[in-house]
């Protein structure tokens, strides 16, 4: 009998292997051939095997630590900014107030709304001539001298990119942090106070700890998903050359895809060893 119950569970958990192993494993050993061969266009003439000679050229290319630097920018600014914003609005609407309902699902529309449809209103916002960004900062504030192109500009541009980022994905931020805040029990708040606990004191011993480990996941998800960002910021200003960036231009407008491939096993690498080292030496996991 236990052998057939473990034969039977042996067959229902194929399908979830195979799952893994075509939509997984088989792409990065694929993209490790890839990155080791010269890709010949001609499906009738052969891949040349060239060894580590694309991870040299890589390596040795400014242009890619130019598109690297910018995308550590990115990722650090847009975590940041996500993670705070997303604390911030959790612990605001936290608190029990009349349409605190209604407020809250008006904060997910940004993140569940289309991409392009939100690239198209944000290009507006920011048009040299008629955007609302240079209207209020050199027309009514007086900040700027002149009206700036922000998404063509590539001095510029990033901070558009940043901007938009944040305020796409804070609602993600903000229902992890929510849903734990809403875990903590109010009786650890009411002791706190009768001891003459300040708001400050109670976030910092309380709440903080309490949300150690989500805010933990939530660094770690932002950083995976902001360095691979593709989308958004070539459908906004692909003047903003992340690595992402850098990797299509190279696969998809020189069909350079062994150059392609190295990159992104490169940018593997370098985001692997940052998860481990973070996990391992801040978060204490």
């Amino acid at each position: 009998m236990k052998r057939k119950e473990a034969i039977l569970g042996y067959w229902l958990i194929l399908p979830t292997v195979l799952l893994i192993v075509g939509l997984i494993f088989y792409p990065i050993c694929y993209n490790l051939w890839l990155s080791l061969h010269k890709v010949n266009m001609n499906p009738f003439k052969p891949n040349t095997f060239i060894g580590l000679g694309h991870y040299k050229k890589v390596l040795t290319d400014l242009d890619f630590w130019m598109s690297f630097k910018t995308s550590i920018i990115f990722t650090v600014a847009t975590v940041l900014g996500t993670t705070l914003l997303g604390l911030g609005v959790a612990l605001l609407l936290n608190r029990e107030f009349k349409g605190r309902a209604i407020v809250r699902g008006i904060i997910l529309l940004p993140y569940v709304a289309p991409v392009i449809s939100l690239v198209f209103g944000w290009k507006y916002l920011f048009h040299p001539v008629f955007g609302m960004a240079n209207y209020v900062l050199v027309d009514l504030l007086h900040l700027l001298p002149k009206h700036l192109n922000w998404v063509e500009s590539p001095q510029f541009a990033i901070y558009a990119v940043i901007l938009f980022n944040i305020w796409r994905n804070f609602p993600f931020a903000f229902l992890m942090i929510l849903a734990e805040l809403q875990t903590i029990p109010v009786t650890l708040y009411e002791a706190a106070e009768v001891d003459g606990a300040t708001a400050w004191d109670k976030f910092r011993h309380i709440t903080l700890p309490e949300l150690r480990y989500v805010l933990g996941a939530l660094v770690i998800l932002r950083t995976i998903w902001n360095f691979y960002k593709f989308d958004e910021i070539y459908l906004l200003s692909p003047s903003v050359e992340t690595v992402p960036v850098y990797v299509y231009e190279k696969a998809f407008s020189n069909f350079n895809f062994g150059e392609g491939a190295a990159i992104t096993t490169i940018l593997f690498i370098f985001v692997l060893s940052f998860i481990l080292y973070y996990v391992r030496k801040v978060l204490k996991w």
